[in-house]
């Protein structure tokens, strides 16, 4: 639509142009012959007059030269006649003209003065009018002058009668122009092409009818639509290849995995059954500016992970709908299709109150089960009114699963993290067919630790209702099933790592979490483009430095932010050659700022920037750039790829998968990722730079070897790490997950 009206828009600007060129030209042209038919007409009327009043003025007949001039009064376009004598006094004069203007008096001068008709364009009172003054002779010498006084003011009329009559022309002729142009663009060049998208749409889809048209009804686009027709043929070939692949490779999940190859996976291991996700953040998020409608995708692990798989498998996504245009763009059920971009899936949104949110999701979730599962050190605080509505919120999500799967046999349910820990026992009271599946995105703390939770037991219980419970490592699966032994009644069977309880297992495995890598995902842009790219964001940000860090994380305590800071103050400290030739980029987007810790937490990593900044800054140069804002996937990838290293330095962590998204950027084989002992991604990524957090002096040697370290052993590294997160990317983490939970029914 955007190009149309541009189109439009440069066809009316250049009839425009041609239309205001050639008005300007006519109105010269015309103003020139009126003023020159005024001119003649004026002067042979002036010449006749000339010979009738010269005999009567030179005999001072003054009766007869006024009646002379009474008679010229009411003429059209005539608007006055006068004799003056030499002195330029009035010897007779049209009532229309009583006294002469000084303009006109100037003309009666000259014509005098020079003994030749002197004539100009002037104003008598508020119209305009064309003076001509003829000079009057004696026998010897000039006694007087003629004043002839002709309105011009229709010359003017005229003028402004074809600007407005071109005007209205050009109206007519660029709606009739912009007409023409949307009903070509429409029919030959608009339909045409939305044929050959929804043609393209279809045939990614799998849903190609064999009497598609593409783009039929144009002979333009005749060559492209065979083109169109062979990449049909072969989408339809390639899908067929990959379902049959799917039915062998069924127990084989250690070939490469790619979307296509999920999406058949899944067609035949559920039958075309329904996934519904259950997850409190939403994949997209709606917000309104002025009259614009605006989405963003949420910082988030948990939607980095599971968003690709819903893009490959269809279904229905049900979150809490958090966004202030969100409900500006549901259907009557709550509902609408994403992508918005590229509809995949149906994300349905949950409404929560103020008090509902406060307690369930900045209370409770974030308060109490957060600190508690991560070990970073900040005191988890448990209130009775914040599990109050945690429990009712629980119950409100359960409502809506449950109406979703009421027409469905055996329905599957994937649920994620923390924030609904009720949610598998709800749903399997009421409906012990489904199959329940619940994934925990963040750590699961010791035993002991967990045991200061004042509602441990229904934590556990409620968990304990899916039929498969992952997390991102084994240990925190022995964490679990550790925690369960000691607070709550059931059966370990510690061989299989099942739980039973009330006669239902639930079976405990670790699913490593991972990102949507794929080769042919990757960038086609050729290396030079990439370098210009980089080159052209670092002058946006004014940042002139050889080596560059960067840092991707939400504001958040448990990321270690404070003590990344701190680790690039002591590496500047003990390095000081590498000042005003480092820069590290922290990008931060906000996160659960209504909480009162990390809104002390944001203005801790503020109040540090700007203290390191002090201490090494010089005129054009400080060590540390912040932004607060959130990036899109293809933003970030410009930073993880003009990095010389990319610091994940957590305190504790499920997974984190910006480590994942930067070496997967990372298609130049170059780059250095330093990685904290304490996320899960250090069990996995053992050719990164690993680092205990907690220790500066560690953290700030291993930004000095990154920096220093080889280009060949840059690249040896990162194709060990590329091949790992290759191998084991969010395609595989849900075969992998849902093939085992489907076994389970």
């Amino acid at each position: 639509m955007k190009q149309i009206v541009t189109a439009v828009f440069i066809i009316i600007l250049i009839v425009s142009i041609i239309i205001l060129a050639f008005t300007i030209n006519q109105v010269q042209n015309e103003d020139q012959r009126l003023r020159n038919d005024m001119l003649y007409r004026t002067t042979l009327l002036a010449e006749s007059l000339q010979e009738t009043v010269e005999p009567n003025f030179v005999t001072k007949s003054e009766d007869s030269l006024q009646s002379v001039v009474d008679k010229f009064t009411d003429r059209e376009r005539f608007a006055g006649l006068g004799i003056y004598d030499n002195k330029g006094q009035t010897i007779a004069a049209s009532t229309t003209i009583p006294e002469a203007t000084a303009s006109a008096q100037k003309i009666i001068a000259e014509a005098m003065d020079s003994d030749i008709a002197i004539g100009d364009f002037t104003t008598f009172g508020n119209r305009k009018v064309y003076a001509l003054a003829v000079p009057l002779h004696d026998e010897k010498s000039v006694v007087g002058a003629l004043l002839v006084v002709q309105n011009a003011g229709y010359i003017d009329d005229r003028l402004s009668e074809i600007w407005k009559n071109n005007f209205i022309r050009f109206l007519l002729q660029a709606f009739l122009l912009s007409l023409a142009t949307l009903l070509l663009i429409r029919w030959i060049i608009y339909k045409p092409i939305i044929n050959l998208v929804e043609t393209l749409k279809q045939a990614r889809s799998g849903n190609i009818p064999q009497n598609s048209q593409g783009l039929t009804g144009s002979f333009f686009f005749n060559p492209l639509q065979k083109e169109i027709s062979n990449i049909q043929q072969s989408l339809i070939q390639a899908r067929l290849t990959a379902s049959e692949e799917a039915k062998i490779n069924l127990e084989k999940l250690d070939s490469p995995w790619t979307s296509e190859r999920l999406k058949q996976f899944v067609k035949v291991l559920l039958k075309d059954q329904t996934i519904i996700v259950v997850s409190n953040r939403e994949p997209y998020i709606h917000t309104k500016s002025g009259n614009h409608i605006n989405y963003h995708f949420p910082a988030s692990g948990m939607v980095t992970a599971i968003e690709p798989v819903m893009q490959s498998t269809g279904g229905i996504w049900i979150a809490h709908g958090s966004g202030n245009a969100d409900k500006l763009v549901v259907d009557q059920d709550d509902k609408l299709a994403v992508p918005p971009d590229d509809p995949k899936y149906t994300l349905k949104r949950v409404w929560l109150t103020d008090e509902e949110e406060k307690g369930y999701y900045y209370g409770f979730s974030n308060q109490a089960l957060y600190p508690l599962c991560l070990m970073a050190h900040t005191r988890p605080i448990f209130s009775k009114e914040d599990w109050e509505q945690y429990k009712r919120v629980n119950g409100k999500f359960a409502r809506t699963v449950l109406s979703e799967i009421n027409h469905l046999s055996k329905p599957v349910v994937f649920i994620q993290d923390f924030h609904f820990s009720l949610l598998p026992r709800m749903i399997k009271n009421s409906r012990p067919d489904a199959i329940v599946g619940l994934f925990w995105h963040i750590p699961w703390t010791s035993a002991e630790s967990f045991s200061i939770c004042p509602w441990k037991k229904e934590i556990l219980d409620g968990m304990l209702g899916a039929d498969l419970i992952g997390f991102h490592t084994q240990l925190h699966c022995n964490n679990f099933i550790e925690t369960v032994g000691r607070d709550l009644e059931s059966l370990i069977d510690y061989e299989h790592f099942t739980i039973t309880r009330n006669e239902h297992t639930s079976l405990l495995k670790p699913f490593p979490a991972s990102i949507a890598f794929s080769d042919g995902l990757q960038s086609q842009i050729s290396s030079d483009e990439e370098k210009d790219s980089a080159k052209k964001l670092l002058k946006k940000l004014g940042i002139n430095s050889n080596h560059i860090g960067v840092g991707v994380d939400r504001m958040d305590y448990t990321k270690g932010i404070l003590e990344r800071i701190k680790a690039i103050e002591l590496f500047l400290t003990k390095y000081p050659l590498y000042r005003e030739k480092f820069t590290f980029i922290q990008i931060s987007p906000p996160s659960k700022s209504k909480i009162k810790k990390y809104q002390e937490f944001s203005s801790q990593v503020e109040k540090e920037i700007t203290r390191v900044n002090s201490l090494f800054k010089t005129k054009n140069w400080k060590p540390i750039l912040i932004i607060n804002r959130h990036h899109s996937h293809e933003e970030l990838n410009r930073y993880y790829k003009l990095a010389n290293f990319c610091m994940v330095t957590s305190l504790h962590d499920g997974m984190n998968l910006v480590a994942k998204e930067f070496i997967a950027a990372r298609n130049d084989e170059k780059g250095v990722l330093i990685l904290s002992q304490f996320t899960g991604a250090s069990k996995e990524l053992k050719n990164s730079i690993i680092v205990n957090p907690y220790s500066g002096e560690q953290t700030a040697e291993a930004i000095h070897e990154a920096i220093t370290m080889t280009p060949y052993e840059q690249t040896k590294r990162m194709k060990k790490l590329r091949d790992s997160v290759k191998n084991h990317n969010i395609y595989r983490w849900s075969a992998e997950y849902l093939k085992t939970l489907v076994s389970l029914a």
